[in-house]
């Protein structure tokens, strides 16, 4: 009998914004059916956590947690930087996949930012640049202050592909809204925790068991300050 995969430390994203009816909605993408992993399944955004997210690049740029606060967060056995890492590539990854940002400038942004920040956001992804590069190169810092941790899963061991992920919870930046869709997303749409559960019961909205997990947890909460006192968001 082989054995298991190693799992693949990696980091998800849950978006939340509040609805008019005083409750909120979370965010899911639908991955292409041409996908090796999870095809055609709704995830939150989010990816492997890569080296680049632990160097001493990175590290220098980010603000509003510390590499010592990481790892307190997390609970594990592991270098300070590499906890920190989590929260980067969480960042990262939620820009790379779905254009959202958490990055911040000390002085006012330049002429034609958000453009800039559309051609950067392809070149990180086709992997020509790299997330400090872009930070660096606009005088940003990446704001890791507005994440909250929930928790962690790892995939059963009879998975081919196994991700040791860890999950933050976020609030949608009041001025941004997620691309509709991308290489990675053939859909997207907001919808209530308890909606997307009661779809994917009827059969016809396939999710991962730690996606479930999520909406349950936060479907507990009934209305958006609820939500935002649960998890001190912002």
């Amino acid at each position: 009998m082989p054995e298991p995969a190693i799992p693949l430390p990696a980091s998800t994203v849950v978006l939340v914004r509040p609805d008019a009816a005083g409750s909120f909605e979370i965010y899911l993408n639908r991955r292409p059916e041409q996908m090796d992993t999870y095809a055609g399944v709704y995830v939150f955004p989010g990816g492997r956590v890569e080296p680049s997210d632990c160097s001493g690049a990175m590290i220098g740029l980010t603000r509003g947690v510390t590499a010592v606060e990481a790892r307190e967060k997390l609970g594990v056995d592991l270098q300070p930087e590499l906890c920190l890492g989590h929260w980067v590539a969480a960042v990262r990854e939620l820009f790379e996949e779905v254009g959202i940002h958490f990055f911040y400038a000390e002085n006012a942004p330049a002429a034609a930012f958000a453009e800039r920040m559309h051609a950067q956001r392809s070149a990180l992804q086709r992997g020509e640049i790299g997330l400090a590069e872009i930070l660096s190169s606009e005088r940003l810092f990446c704001d890791l202050a507005p994440l909250r941790y929930i928790f962690h899963r790892v995939t059963p061991e009879h998975y081919c592909v196994r991700f040791d992920t860890h999950f933050y919870l976020a609030a949608l930046p009041v001025d941004q809204s997620p691309l509709d869709a991308a290489d990675e997303v053939s859909e997207s749409l907001w919808i209530s925790p308890t909606l997307a559960l009661e779809r994917h019961q009827a059969g016809n909205f396939p999710m991962m068991p730690p996606t479930l997990m999520v909406l349950r947890t936060l479907s507990a909460h009934p209305t958006w300050k609820a939500l935002q006192t649960a998890f001190a968001l912002a």
